[in-house]
């Protein structure tokens, strides 16, 4: 039996749709918002997030209506 490992961004997603629902950021917020709630972490996020093709002042909902995290 194989077992599938969760794409990382698949785990980020989940903590930003926890943080909307805490009310800790709206998804209307721009991506960078986050960046102090990530702090010496956010390079890496950051660089993930330039690779699927956002910036920094896209809407956070823009990250959690992502169905999936092909790197094709």
């Amino acid at each position: 039996m194989t077992q599938q490992v969760a794409h990382p961004m698949v785990k980020f997603q989940s903590k930003l749709r926890s943080l909307v629902e805490s009310n800790i950021v709206k998804s209307s917020d721009s991506i960078w918002k986050i960046a102090l709630l990530y702090g010496d972490n956010w390079s890496y996020w950051k660089n993930e997030l330039v690779e699927f093709g956002f910036s920094m002042q896209d809407p956070i909902g823009d990250i959690l209506v992502v169905d999936a995290w092909d790197e094709d």
